[in-house]
């Protein structure tokens, strides 16, 4: 006989992991959106002076990382809450926004955790299909919004087509929502816009009590393996409902030791950042010289279709000279690949291989 689960065991997708984690030599790893940049020594550093604290449990209220990103972002402390990545963050917003009657809208394709929210709390999923340049749809965004609406989902840059929305038109579109309803604005990858200053959306936040913004030390800086994600808000209200359904100390000590450090980088990020941009920029030309049209990107990956080609046959060939990158099929689209930008190296290895592939 069987175990008996719940019923949104069965709704609930598995998250689409990549592969080559356990690889004896570690291929060209391009599918995870990782940095290929490895932790600044004053950050390991940190790391370190905190291992020694490891008998004590993490300050449950992460006031110490919470006051240094209030004074980086000039947002009060109280209105930012913290995750064990920012998926955790998401994760905790489904459980404590929605039930079964109420409904999340999104677009799709974007982060695959989105429809987790949904299949946990029992809400209505609502998608709306990206624009023809793989960007969010707005307008066709507010049309869906229901009495049912409770949260709002956009991804900027969207993951996983790297296209952004310029700032003006999402100040526009969180105007439009109803402001019982939460607008969470995942910006994992806002560092890498060019469109504008990352730190211009902040400015909604003192306007719009009911918004969100989503961000990482994942991506930019580098920290992915100790996962730390934040949320700066609009008002006290989503933090302190958010502590309400999470486990207590849901941020471990290592990981509060060295986000708090990372952020008195802002020079080397500022950098890397650059260095992505110009891969960035390298790459995509590489990719159109193949004849593949990359998506306009504005993140540390590109998008672009294979067309008639067969998506898992080219993600097993460059598997076998040893790429690793992501399939749209796993991400809700099929026939595309989604590839991070990563050192040159490994980005001439990837280059290389693709062509040989195709």
């Amino acid at each position: 006989m069987s175990l008996e689960f719940s019923a949104r065991i069965a709704r609930i997708p598995s998250y689409p992991v990549a592969g080559g984690y356990a690889a004896e030599a570690p291929p060209v790893r391009l599918a995870s959106n990782e940095s290929p940049f490895p932790p600044l020594p004053p950050v390991r550093e940190a790391v370190e002076r905190a291992l020694q604290t490891l008998n004590r449990y993490p300050d449950p209220s992460n006031s110490l990382l919470r006051k240094r990103l209030s004074e980086r972002y000039e947002v009060p402390s109280s209105r930012i809450a913290i995750g064990n990545g920012s998926c955790d963050i998401l994760l905790a917003a489904g459980e404590a926004l929605l039930e079964p009657g109420a409904e999340v809208l999104y677009a799709w394709p974007s982060f695959s955790v989105y429809p987790h929210l949904s299949a946990a709390s029992g809400a209505r999923a609502v998608t709306v299909a990206l624009d023809e340049h793989e960007r969010h749809d707005l307008e066709a965004m507010l049309s869906e919004i229901t009495v049912a609406t409770r949260l709002v989902l956009v991804c900027n840059p969207n993951n996983p087509t790297s296209t952004a929305v310029p700032l003006a038109q999402l100040a526009d579109f969180v105007a439009e929502v109803p402001p019982q309803v939460c607008v969470i604005v995942d910006e994992a990858y806002c560092e890498f816009s060019t469109l504008e200053d990352p730190d211009a959306s902040i400015e909604l936040l003192d306007r719009h009590p009911n918004l969100a913004l989503l961000r990482t030390f994942s991506k930019v800086h580098g920290l992915c393996g100790l996962r730390v994600g934040f949320a700066l808000c609009g008002s006290e209200e989503l933090p302190l409902a958010l502590e309400k359904v999470r486990q207590p100390f849901f941020c471990n000590a290592l990981a509060q030791a060295a986000a708090t450090e990372a952020l008195s980088h802002q020079d080397a990020v500022i950098d890397r950042v650059a260095a992505t941009v110009a891969e960035r920029i390298s790459m995509d030309e590489r990719l159109r010289a193949l004849e593949l049209e990359p998506a306009e990107s504005q993140a540390n990956f590109c998008w672009f279709s294979l067309g008639e080609r067969e998506e898992l046959q080219v993600l097993r060939d460059l598997e076998h000279r040893g790429v690793l990158v992501r399939g749209g099929s796993a991400l809700g689209r099929e026939g595309n690949l989604r590839v991070t930008y990563g050192s040159s190296r490994e980005n001439e290895l990837f280059l290389t291989a693709l062509a040989e592939v195709l």
